[in-house]
């Protein structure tokens, strides 16, 4: 398997790929690979001739030094995992110089409110940093279709919006969550937990399913409050937000809409670990 550390030698080695008529996918990542990207992975193989997974922790999207400092890194390990999927896998970890150069900031981007919601409310800066970073990616890979994990909803819609707004000419795939056993949503931090914490963290998942069953019968703040109540009662996880809103404007629900499809987002804490999720709801 192929590994790139800068974009000069990345470069004509997708040209020979292009000239010679392949297909290339992107699947960016920050590494800590578990099975949700290993699922995103898989679609952009069953897709394409071949894969570019890219690997890097981006500064621009932590609001916090610390998160930062404690987000897993496993490139060894990373590189093990991926050798095992497929032959027709390479993969792209750039230093932050090879990004970003000796100038680590964000571009600023214009997501018509997209990103004033939910996580842009609580993580100030962060989708310019997301934004920044994948369109680095994009144009740098110029693949043919994009793979995203809908985990990240909200972060999946302001890429969908960037590419339109600087009319990339690439395909952006959402692909399904992936969830433990369980029930919890698969992500690189859940490294971070303790096994009792973990475990535990399913309660998040129950809770969405059951916001659910309530939407349609019950208010959005009648569910928001039900849900608020239920996070003080556990000890163990802190909420940090619960909104229903519009899948495709994201703004928060005021009154259901025929034909508008709707989706429960959740943010909590466990300890300092921050887990995010959301469900369909209709």
């Amino acid at each position: 398997m192929l590994v790139f550390h800068n974009k000069k030698e990345l470069h004509p080695y997708l040209k020979k790929e292009r000239d010679a008529k392949h297909t290339i996918g992107l699947v960016p990542t920050m590494g800590a690979l578990h099975q949700g990207h290993i699922s995103l992975i898989r679609s952009a193989l069953d897709q394409n001739h071949l894969v570019v997974v890219s690997i890097f922790v981006n500064p621009t999207q932590f609001d916090k030094k610390d998160d930062l400092d404690k987000y897993p890194r496993s490139l060894g390990k990373d590189l093990t995992l991926l050798k095992q999927v497929s032959e027709r896998i390479i993969v792209f970890a750039p230093s932050v110089n090879d990004i970003y150069g000796n100038h680590v900031v964000s571009k600023t981007y214009q997501f018509d409110g997209l990103d004033k919601v939910m996580e842009g409310e609580f993580r100030e800066g962060h989708f310019d940093g997301v934004g920044t970073i994948v369109e680095t990616l994009l144009r740098t890979v110029a693949p043919d279709k994009a793979y995203f994990g809908e985990k990240d909803f909200q972060q999946l819609q302001i890429i969908r919006k960037m590419v339109k707004l600087k009319d990339l000419p690439f395909e952006i795939i959402g692909c399904p969550i992936e969830r433990e056993p369980h029930g919890l949503a698969m992500s690189s931090r859940n490294e971070r937990l303790s096994p009792k914490v973990r475990t535990e963290a399913k309660f998040i998942y129950e809770t969405l399913l059951t916001a659910k069953t309530k939407f349609g019968t019950e208010s959005a703040l009648s569910i928001s409050e039900w849900v608020k109540l239920q996070f003080e009662k556990n000890i163990l996880l802190d909420l940090e937000y619960f909104q229903i809103a519009d899948e495709d404007t994201l703004t928060p629900i005021l009154k259901v809409q025929a034909g508008r499809k709707y989706r429960a987002f959740i943010a909590v804490y466990a300890n300092d670990v921050r887990l995010i999720d959301n469900l369909k709801l209709n």
